[in-house]
């Protein structure tokens, strides 16, 4: 198992807005946590990378207790995360913003490099002395996910990485997916649009204000109309 919470509690002040939550994500598996906005997506990430930090629950990355450790150091034993706010560096270049998120590779698979990622991403090379900020939507979502590649995560946690994008970028996000798991890369990311996630994912948790609903296969996702209609419904 490359990443597993167990009975995660997230509060905002008073608030609770993580009730019970357990997931789990195996070695080169892509999931996806899907919700209506406000279910609690995003606290569910910034819970396990600890950005916010639960009141009760235990998580491990690669069977290993990772709670009380500060993001930084999560980061460094393989856990990736890429913001919805995407948080690039505007006045630096795309090849300055690679070279913040860089990390020594952890053995295994082939190090990210700058000329990995401009491979990985064409839309990129031309751009690399580029700033960041005169870069469009699209374009800062890619280097954003390239700068948490710098990082030679195992594991990696996408926010909403199709919101607002162009349906091309959008496609060309899902491609990007399949192919970090076929690097071996396991991948859990929150969506709202359904059509992406039933394109990239194995398996599916749907969340509804702050508990998990469904658990299992993105085929028995798609085989119960009355879960999609129940939580996922506009």
């Amino acid at each position: 198992m490359m990443l597993r919470a167990e009975g995660l509690d997230t509060y905002y002040g008073r608030a609770q807005i993580l009730h019970d939550i357990a997931l789990e994500v195996d070695a080169g598996e892509v999931v996806v946590l899907l919700g209506r906005n406000g279910a609690g997506k995003s606290t569910t990430l910034k819970s396990l990378i600890r950005l916010v930090e639960p009141a009760r629950g235990k998580i491990w990355l690669r069977d290993r207790p990772i709670d009380g450790l500060m993001p930084f150091q999560i980061a460094r034993l393989g856990l990736g995360y890429v913001p919805e706010e995407r948080r690039i560096f505007a006045d630096l270049t795309v090849e300055e913003n690679l070279e913040v998120g860089r990390l020594a590779p952890r053995g295994g698979r082939p190090p990210w490099t700058p000329e990995r990622i401009f491979a990985f991403f064409p839309n990129l090379a031309p751009m690399r002395k580029r700033r960041a900020g005169r870069m469009s939507g699209g374009e800062q979502q890619m280097l954003t996910i390239a700068r948490t590649l710098m990082g030679n995560p195992d594991c990696v946690l996408l926010d909403e990485p199709s919101e607002g994008l162009a349906p091309v970028i959008v496609d060309r996000m899902a491609a990007a997916i399949r192919e970090l798991k076929a690097d071996g890369l396991s991948v859990l990311l929150s969506e709202q649009n359904l059509h992406f996630a039933m394109a990239v994912a194995d398996r599916a948790y749907i969340i509804e204000k702050g508990q998990i609903r469904f658990a299992g296969t993105v085929a028995e996702l798609n085989a119960d109309e009355d879960v999609r209609k129940a939580y996922l419904a506009v």
